[in-house]
């Protein structure tokens, strides 16, 4: 827990009078910002407090990134060259030949990443659509987490249609063969709540999270009104179960919605999946009634760019809170959210007729700190620099040629500060990084645990057919022949079977 004084900083605070102070002071004492004000102020109050000289250097809210997905750190291009067959290829290669290491050396790939980008607070979707059978691919990428010092949302649920799902455990070079009905994802989701959540002392939390909100329709896109009509059995009997669950747990809730979903949840106003306790990632192409659904709910929304098909503008229009999200780091992404908030910005100036005066940079930033942190109700502890939060704190080293002059600070976080000008990072009042070295984990160790791993699943999975030559002097991608997805392992003959839960323990020995 700390015990510091950040001094001659420029803090933006994203407070409610939204101040930003020019030579300020920000005490942290063990996990809370206890004082903040102008240097001058403080810096004779807190004598006693380990003083870090933040001269040429802004100071900001840890960064909320509210919807992103485990494993993709080390998948990445894979795939990408392929639009229509990207979930065609990582959803099976999830699914069947992912292994329990994986999941820890991407835990610390990803969490490396989303500290040097001064994300403090990063949402995980154990897989690109929900895999809740083992719960030690949670605990694994929780355990990255919890070692490097951030906040982690684990998000774990039922998959999307067929129940029962088939997986495949691949443990020591063995596959096995399984099909989880839905009740056992319920009972994985609930081993990994009992687990997990509020551990770390309180940074690891897990919020419930079915694929999407109604499964009988289109899961990654928009559904036509022809196809949205009325809910299914299946629909109505997840939106009981998880709402159950969390009733039973205490979690928040999250998922996936695109057009007509959010109309087709409705129909079950008692166990719909909509409400303050859930915020909803996507909302592609829905409907100016289903826009109204979420305000009379009062539902999150939180949005990935370009998402062209997400009318972010109208449900901010009628109240609607609305976070950006990187949404993972695969095929073609990242982690860094200031990256991410700059396409966000351009992508709606460029949707509404090149309209600058859109969503202005002070908003823009407030959709990545305190605007996320209410999508995933943490409002009261993050989101923002102010006495009694907890200090999640980012300074970001200003004195670099693409950043100057040194003025208009938020103009200048949302137009040019990359991720890699991140300096120094506080999370719960613990430095994690200072002057731009990781301090709880061994960098390079980690790099080459994550390599190893991405190889070894390419290998098993034949993830080589998908990495395709850059295409010199090509305007247009053309292929040899036909791209097909990775087709289940064959399953082990008999007595050949992969290594049980109990046989093979918890977790990697990478850095015990």
């Amino acid at each position: 827990m700390g015990n510091y004084l950040l001094l001659h900083g420029t803090i933006v605070t994203v407070d409610r009078e939204r101040r930003i102070i020019e030579d300020g002071g920000l005490a942290i004492q063990d996990d809370r910002i206890v004082d903040i004000g102008t240097a001058g102020e403080l810096a004779s109050l807190h004598p006693d407090k380990q003083i870090i000289d933040c001269r040429g250097k802004l100071i900001i809210p840890g960064l909320i990134d509210a919807h992103g997905h485990a494993g993709h750190a080390l998948i990445r291009s894979i795939a990408a060259d392929t639009n229509a067959m990207w979930m065609k290829v990582v959803t099976p290669t999830y699914y069947h030949y992912v292994t329990r290491d994986y999941w820890y050396a991407d835990g610390l790939v990803s969490g490396i990443e989303r500290l040097r980008a001064g994300v403090t607070t990063g949402a995980s979707i154990i897989t690109s659509m929900p895999r809740a059978d083992d719960p030690v691919f949670a605990i694994n990428h929780a355990r990255a987490y919890e070692e490097i010092g951030l906040r982690e949302i684990i998000c774990v649920g039922p998959s999307g249609l067929p129940w029962p799902h088939p997986v495949t455990r691949w443990e020591r070079g063995s596959p096995e063969r399984r099909h989880i009905s839905f009740e056992e994802m319920i009972e994985g989701s609930e081993a990994t709540i009992d687990a997990l959540h509020g551990t770390a002392d309180g940074r690891i939390s897990v919020f419930l999270t079915p694929f999407t909100i109604v499964p009988s329709v289109e899961p990654s896109n928009a559904s036509t009104p022809d196809q949205a009509v009325k809910l299914t059995e299946n629909d109505r009997m997840q939106a009981r179960r998880i709402r159950e669950t969390a009733r039973k747990t205490g979690v928040r809730l999250h998922s996936d919605a695109f057009a007509g979903q959010i109309r087709m949840a409705y129909q079950d106003k008692e166990n719909a999946l909509l409400g303050p306790d859930i915020h909803l990632q996507h909302c592609w192409g829905i409907s100016h009634d289903e826009i109204d659904i979420l305000a009379e709910t009062g539902t999150r929304v939180t949005h990935a760019p370009p998402g062209r098909a997400t009318p972010i503008m109208e449900m901010m229009s009628k109240g609607i809170r609305v976070a950006i999200t990187t949404d993972g780091a695969a095929p073609s992404r990242h982690f860094d959210m200031l990256q991410t908030a700059r396409l966000a910005q351009f992508t709606q100036h460029l949707l509404h007729n090149h309209d600058r005066y859109l969503l202005p940079p002070g908003k823009i930033f407030e959709m990545i700190t305190i605007d996320a942190a209410h999508a995933i109700g943490m409002e009261d502890d993050i989101g923002s620099l102010e006495i009694g939060k907890k200090a999640d704190v980012v300074v970001i080293d200003m004195r670099k040629p693409h950043l100057m002059p040194m003025w208009m600070p938020v103009h200048r976080l949302v137009h040019q500060v990359l991720g890699s000008d991140v300096d120094t990072v506080f999370v719960d009042g613990r430095m994690l990084m200072e002057n731009g070295r990781v301090l709880t984990t061994d960098v390079d160790a980690a790099l080459d645990f994550g390599q190893q791993e991405a190889l070894a699943l390419a290998a098993r999975a034949g993830l080589e057919a998908h990495m395709h030559d850059p295409g010199w002097g090509r305007l247009l991608r053309t292929f040899e022949e036909p791209v097909h997805p990775p087709r289940p392992p064959e399953p082990a003959a008999h007595g050949q079977q992969g290594v049980t839960d109990q046989e093979e323990g918890i977790g990697p020995e990478f850095l015990r």
